[in-house]
């Protein structure tokens, strides 16, 4: 669908068509239900401390085993997105493979989620846990 901005001159002739143009003023073509400004509110609700979670830095997030990562990659991944050094990755890959998962990541829950999803987008099997 095209949207067309147009400003209407007085002159312009009037149809009997429920999308006609009106006499005067900026109009949509073709859609004349838009043809009205948006009422805006006057008062914003701004959440409280009350709104928010106390404590959200139970999350974890966890790698399980699969049959398709070799045990290098999944050290690269770790190393990669979390900047562990090569021993810490080394220790929780082989957790991955023997324990067929491992915890990588404690974290608040949307980190939490960003980091499960880059994981998964790294082609590991990722899911979150409430710790």
């Amino acid at each position: 669908m095209v949207v067309i901005l147009a400003t209407v001159p007085q002159t312009f002739p009037r149809c009997n068509t429920p999308d006609s143009p009106p006499a005067s003023g900026s109009i949509l073509w073709g859609m004349p239900h838009l043809n009205t400004a948006a009422v805006l509110p006057e008062t914003i609700d701004v959440p409280t401390s009350d709104d928010f979670p106390v404590d959200d830095h139970g999350w974890n997030v966890i790698v399980w085993n699969d049959p398709v990562n070799l045990m290098g990659y999944v050290v690269y991944v770790l190393r990669k997105l979390f900047g562990y050094s090569e021993e810490k990755a080394t220790k929780l890959m082989l957790e991955v493979h023997n324990d067929g998962r491992s915890v990588v990541n404690m974290a608040p829950r949307e980190k939490a989620e960003m980091d499960c999803y880059a994981l998964q987008r790294h082609g590991l099997w990722a899911t979150l846990g409430k710790a």
